[in-house]
């Protein structure tokens, strides 16, 4: 699907859509914050639009950019200075 037919007939730049929907899956927003983020910017928008915007235009996010990124290792370790530094003063 080409880029100008993800956005056709949308009452909002793209730059507007993508920036909400980017912004809401990488940061710990709400849907709210991101209206009050916008209403700030000058961009009247609804959080049920932003809502909206986020099951529609995700995906297709993912999908695109999931060949770009570096395949991690799936193992992980946890030292004794990370669970020394999360136990409670009491328990050591």
């Amino acid at each position: 699907m080409s880029t100008l037919s993800l956005f056709k007939w949308r009452h909002f730049l793209p730059e507007i859509i993508l920036l909400n929907v980017r912004w809401y899956c990488r940061y710990a927003l709400s849907y709210r914050d991101l209206e009050e983020m916008m209403q700030e910017r000058g961009v009247e928008v609804d959080h049920s639009t932003i809502n909206r915007w986020v099951l529609k235009y995700a995906p297709e996010l993912d999908k695109r950019v999931r060949p770009y990124l570096k395949l991690t290792n799936d193992s992980w370790r946890v030292d004794e200075t990370y669970t020394f530094a999360t136990m409670s003063p009491k328990s050591r």
